[in-house]
C-alpha cells in the first residue's frame, strides 16, 4: 500500500471525478475507483436518448478508460436498491405529502458516503474521495465542511448531512480549484473524453427532468387520488381548480392558469386538504423556520444555544444574515429579519459561519410564531 494510503474514490465518469482520481494518483495514493449505478431507464422511465450524466454505460466506460490508463483499479457497483430505498422512495412521499424534496443531499448522506465506505472497508481503504467542491479540514476534535474557492461551483451545502466519523475518512481533492482550472487539469492529464463534458443539472433519475411524469409512472392512480383540489387566496376564498396538490411547489408562478390580472405564486400546500394558497410575490416572504433531522458539522452543540450565521435556504441561494437557535438535539430554529422569499418544506436549510458549515436540517415548519399564534388564538 502506498505510504499516503489507500483511497476509493467516487468516479462518475464527468470531468470533476475523473480529475479528482487521477489528481490523488500523481499525489501518491494507491487510487481504486468506483462507478455506483444508482438507477436505470427501466425503473426510473425518462429515456429522452441522451447519454449523459452519471449511470449510463457510456459514463461507466470513460470512468473505467480512465482508471485503466493511468494504472490503477476500478470496480462498477450496483446499489439500485439502497439508493431506490431510499432517495427515491423519499423523493415520491415528500412530494406526496406536500412537500419539496432535495435528493442530493439525501443521496449523499444516505447513499455515496454510507455505500463508499462500506466499500471501503471491503476493499482494504483508509479514505473515500469525490469530485466535490469541497473543503474538509479538523479543527478542535471536529471535522468540518468548508466551501470550495469556487464559490460559484459550492456545494457543500449538498454535504452538511455528511457525518463527522464519514468526514474523519473523506478527501476533497478539488477544494482549492476553480471548475475552469479543473477543466485545464483534464487536459493536462490527458483525460480527452471528459475535459469537456457539460455539467449535469437535472435530477439524475429523472433524465427528462418531467417530476410529473416521474410521480405518475410511480404512484398508481396518482392524477385521480389527488383531483379535485382548489386555489384560494390569502383570505381563503376559492379561486380556481388545480391539477392535484403534488405537482406544484412553493414560489411556483409558471402553469398556475390562473387569470388573477396580476402574477400570483404558490405561497402554501395543504397536502391533506388538497388546497394550494396563491398571493403575490411578497406574500412569499417569510422570517422564521424549524428544521429537524439535523447534522452539527462545526460544532457539537450550538455555541451558548443560539448563534449569528448566514442561512442558505436552496442551493443555488447566496444566503442571508441570520440567527441559528438548536431547540434540542433533533431540531433547530433559524430566524432572518429580513425575511426570506419561498422558504419551502422539504428542503435543507444549511448554516454558515463564514465559509463553514455549522448546522443543517431539512425545513419542516415556516413562520413558526404566526403559526403557534393562530394555535393560541383557536
Amino acid at each position: 500500500m502506498s505510504k499516503k494510503g489507500r483511497v476509493l474514490v467516487a468516479m462518475s465518469g464527468g470531468v470533476d471525478s475523473s480529475v479528482a482520481a487521477v489528481m490523488l494518483h500523481k499525489q501518491g495514493y494507491e487510487v481504486i475507483g468506483i462507478t455506483m449505478k444508482t438507477w436505470d431507464y427501466h425503473r426510473s422511465g425518462g429515456n429522452n436518448g441522451k447519454e449523459t450524466g452519471c449511470c449510463t454505460v457510456e459514463s461507466m466506460n470513460d470512468a473505467r478508460q480512465i482508471a485503466v490508463r493511468h494504472g490503477f483499479k476500478h470496480f462498477i457497483v450496483d446499489i439500485r436498491d439502497e439508493f431506490g430505498n431510499w432517495v427515491i422512495d423519499r423523493f415520491i412521499e415528500d412530494y406526496t405529502s406536500g412537500r419539496t424534496p432535495n435528493p442530493c443531499v439525501l443521496c449523499n448522506t444516505h447513499i455515496k458516503w454510507a455505500a463508499l465506505l462500506r466499500r471501503a472497508d471491503n476493499l482494504g481503504c483508509d479514505y473515500i474521495a469525490t469530485g466535490h467542491y469541497a473543503n474538509v479540514r479538523e479543527e478542535n476534535g471536529r471535522y468540518v465542511i468548508s466551501k470550495g474557492k469556487d464559490h460559484n461551483k459550492d456545494q457543500s451545502y449538498a454535504l452538511w448531512g455528511v457525518r463527522q466519523e464519514h468526514l474523519e475518512r473523506t478527501i476533497f481533492p478539488l477544494g482549492k480549484y476553480r471548475k475552469t482550472e479543473i477543466r485545464d487539469i483534464a487536459e493536462e492529464y490527458g483525460l480527452l473524453n471528459v475535459a469537456n463534458k457539460p455539467d449535469s443539472y437535472e435530477i439524475c433519475f429523472i433524465p427528462d427532468n418531467n417530476y410529473h411524469r416521474f410521480l405518475k409512472d410511480k404512484v398508481d392512480d396518482l392524477e385521480e387520488k389527488v383531483s379535485g383540489g382548489v386555489f384560494v387566496d390569502q383570505q381563503g376564498n376559492i379561486v380556481g381548480k388545480h391539477k392535484g396538490f403534488p405537482f406544484y411547489t412553493i414560489g411556483q408562478r409558471r402553469g398556475l392558469n390562473l387569470a388573477m390580472g396580476k402574477p400570483v405564486y404558490v405561497t402554501d400546500i395543504d397536502a391533506e386538504k388538497n388546497v394550494i394558497t396563491i398571493g403575490e410575490k411578497k406574500d412569499l416572504i417569510s422570517t422564521t423556520c424549524r428544521a429537524k433531522e439535523i447534522n452539527l458539522v462545526k460544532y457539537d452543540k450550538i455555541p451558548g444555544g443560539k448563534m449569528e450565521m448566514t442561512g442558505k435556504i436552496r442551493y443555488n441561494d447566496n444566503g442571508a444574515i441570520g440567527t441559528l437557535k438548536q431547540l434540542s438535539d433533533e431540531e433547530i430554529e433559524v430566524t432572518f429579519p429580513a425575511g426570506r422569499e419561498a422558504i419551502t418544506p422539504g428542503q435543507a436549510v444549511v448554516c454558515y459561519e463564514g465559509d463553514d458549515v455549522v448546522a443543517g436540517g431539512w425545513i419542516h415548519k415556516v413562520n413558526v410564531e404566526i403559526e403557534e399564534q393562530l394555535e393560541l388564538e383557536a
